[in-house]
């Protein structure tokens, strides 16, 4: 995925602790799939916010979740998860895929 869109590579350990917005994931046909990097505040964390469908500004909307817990939850999602922080993406179940840097996520 990196090398796709000539972007730099940021391990995203199994071990490491990613926000998901887990109810929206109950729904299989909830669509676009949607990820954010963020850069890294805490060492325990990835930078990374994945959510299907609407946004929500919800304070509990993310809930914390260990990156090895994705392979249940959604595998399609942990091919990206090497893109460094400032990367977004989005894609759906019809082969559409977007994946774009975005700055602003480096500084707010």
């Amino acid at each position: 995925m990196c090398e796709r869109y000539t972007a730099a590579y940021v391990e995203a350990p199994f071990d490491k602790i990613i926000g998901v917005a887990i109810e929206t994931f109950a729904d299989k046909t909830l669509m676009p799939i949607h990820g954010l990097r963020r850069a890294k505040e805490p060492a325990h964390t990835t930078g990374w916010y994945i959510w299907a469908g609407a946004f929500s500004e919800a304070d509990d909307f993310f809930k914390p979740m260990h990156v090895h817990h994705l392979l249940e939850l959604y595998p399609e999602v942990l091919d990206y998860l090497g893109l460094a922080p400032g990367w977004r993406f989005l894609f759906d179940n019809e082969q559409y895929e977007d994946v774009w840097y975005d700055e602003w996520l480096l500084n707010n």
